[in-house]
């Protein structure tokens, strides 16, 4: 198992990223969690297998149809043992 921490600037907000995010980590099986921050970023946790995290990160960087991805931060965690995926409120 393994754990990613990304940060995602810039048109990521008000285009369905994170209920994107969501659904397609929940399809990969991992746990974590997405969510808005007030500087117009987006932020994500995505724990578990390391191809499938791998995967979620590599989409990030695309993110959904409306999207604009300027850049994708991605930090190494050490695992949590989260179990599902939610969207997280706005910090």
């Amino acid at each position: 198992m393994i754990r990613k921490r990304v940060v995602i600037s810039g048109e990521v907000q008000g285009v369905y990223y994170r209920d994107t995010c969501r659904r397609l980590a929940r399809d990969a099986g991992l746990g974590g969690w997405v969510r808005n921050r007030a500087d117009r970023t987006v932020e994500a946790v995505f724990e578990g297998a390391p191809q499938q995290v791998e995967r979620l990160v590599a989409w990030t960087r695309q993110g959904p149809e409306l999207a604009i991805v300027d850049d994708v931060a991605v930090f190494d965690e050490t695992p949590e043992g989260l179990s599902g995926f939610d969207i997280r409120p706005t910090v």
